[in-house]
Parts: structure tokens; sequence; C-alpha cells
């Protein structure tokens, strides 16, 4: 087992904080697609009759299954980050950059 004087940074890590930071950063404008058509559809009348309620049920179903995605991706990745160190021996360090990019 190394001490602490011989463990490095883990490049996994930071690889997993910096692909938490980007999905969170997109995330947004993935939840919020479909708001506005959603706003249109339900808020005027622009379409009327059961084929229209039919669609803007499916766009309202689409709107949530969407957010929940983002969310279980989000919740994925935090729970490798949680689970992945943030230190280990120099060796495993070199050993996993050679098997990335």
């Amino acid at each position: 087992m190394p001490v602490d004087d011989d463990l490095v940074p883990n490049p996994r890590h930071r690889d997993l904080e910096i692909a938490l930071a980007t999905v969170r950063e997109h995330a947004h404008v993935l939840e919020t697609a479909l708001d506005p058509a959603c706003a249109h559809f339900g808020g005027q009348a622009v379409w009327v009759g059961p084929t229209a309620r039919a669609f803007g049920e499916e766009l309202n179903g689409r709107r949530a299954r969407i957010k929940t995605a983002v969310q279980h991706v989000l919740a994925e990745l935090e729970a490798e980050l949680r689970s992945t160190p943030r230190k280990v021996s120099r060796a495993t360090a070199a050993a996993s950059t050679d098997g990335w990019s």
C-alpha cells in the first residue's frame, strides 16, 4: 500500500470531474429544450381536438423523459466520481493514462 507521499492526483478522477462539469453545462439546455413548444402548445389554442391533445400529451411526456434522462446521467457520473479515489500511486496513474485518450 503506498504511503501518502507516494500518491499523485488520479487522472480518472480529473477526467470524471471534467465530464461532469461539461454535462452540467449542457443539462439546462437539454432539460428545457421542449419548454417553448410545450408553453405555446399548452397556453394557446394553437391546435385543438383529440389529435392535438394526444400530441400535447406526447410532447409533455418527451419533455419529462428528457429531464429524467439528464438527471440519470448526472447521477451516474456523480456516483462514479464519488467511487473514484482522488489520489492513486504513481504506477496506477501512469497505467491508467496509457489506455486513455
